[in-house]
């Protein structure tokens, strides 16, 4: 029994990873493509149509049902909220995929916990984890690539400030910025121009932006710029002053980070340390830490002291996050 399980199992599991190639595999596009399927969801088209083969049309069928599934899980709002995550991190996929991807996390989560020990309560811990996994990657990502962006947005702006006093409009400084700038920067920066091409405004293509990039010290620029066209006045100056603004944030951020670097220390070791220490007691001696995992008393123990270690992480996390 237990071995037909573990067969339905693998069988499940390598249906969804197939479903997750079938979805993802595309040729590689340019930025115009990667822009065109941002705006409109639409995948570019082929230059010479060719007559898909049996294998072809099963794989566009499979694809088409799988994407019609994902939809219906994701309502219209949840779906444009984890869009726009996807987006902000740069990863290149849709919700429905995504949430593919979450299902194949699961149940491997699920699955090897089970395999591993045989138990019901560590394969949903399991499930959890592979349901978390792929969001906390989400997460990282964001916040990797946004910092990124924060980091060379100075240089930007002093860019266009160049720019400007040479006789450039400000699509044209944007575009010099674009062709000297490294990713995410750059990426960015040629999504917006490309919707200014594709008939957007400048306002409405600095708030995609902005939309794609949740930052403080770009939004404080966009806002400037926006009054600047409606009000009139030098733009150089402007953003000179911005910049000088941007910066010290940054030097006060620095100061910060430094000042709360014992309170992130500590954090991590409350957090992890438990889960060490378990690891290491366990390989030590696996008789000594076992019974925590069949008596119920050490599962209630496992279970409190995981939900205790969590909430100590996050309420220093807390203390320690100063918004300036």
């Amino acid at each position: 029994m237990k071995g037909l399980l573990i067969f339905l199992f693998f069988c499940f599991v390598s249906l969804l990873i197939y479903m997750a190639l079938s979805l993802i595999i595309r040729k590689k596009q340019s930025v115009a493509d990667r822009v065109h399927y941002y705006l409109d969801g639409a995948e570019p088209e082929e230059e010479q149509p060719i007559k898909p083969s049996i294998k072809i049309n099963m794989m566009n069928q499979l694809q088409k049902a799988t994407g019609n599934i994902m939809k219906k899980l994701l309502s219209r709002e949840k779906n444009q909220k984890l869009e726009q995550s996807l987006r902000s991190a740069g990863v290149p996929i849709r919700p429905e995929e995504f949430i593919l991807f979450q299902w194949i996390s699961i149940a491997l989560g699920s699955g090897v916990m089970y395999l591993l020990s045989g138990s019901l309560l560590l394969a949903l811990f399991g499930a959890i984890a592979g349901f978390l996994l792929p969001k906390l990657f989400i997460s990282r990502k964001q916040r990797t690539r946004l910092r990124k962006f924060n980091d060379d947005l100075p240089d930007m702006i002093t860019s266009i400030i160049g720019g400007l006093r040479a006789g450039f409009s400000f699509p044209q400084a944007l575009k010099n910025v674009a062709d000297e700038a490294q990713s995410p920067l750059k990426e960015e920066i040629e999504i917006t121009l490309k919707e200014m091409q594709y008939g957007s405004t400048l306002e409405e293509a600095l708030n995609g932006l902005k939309e794609r990039m949740p930052s403080d010290d770009l939004d404080l620029m966009i806002q400037a710029i926006v009054i600047q066209r409606q009000v009139g006045g030098n733009l150089a100056t402007v953003l000179e002053t911005i910049i000088s603004t941007i910066r010290e944030r940054m030097r006060i951020q620095r100061d910060i980070k430094t000042l709360t670097a014992q309170g992130r220390l500590s954090g991590m070791v409350i957090g992890f340390m438990p889960l060490i220490l378990g690891i290491l007691l366990y390989l030590i001696e696996p008789d000594y830490i076992g019974s925590l995992f069949t008596h119920p008393v050490g599962i209630a123990l496992i279970i409190g002291g995981a939900i205790s270690s969590i909430i100590g992480f996050f309420m220093i996390r807390k203390i320690i996050s100063i918004e300036v």
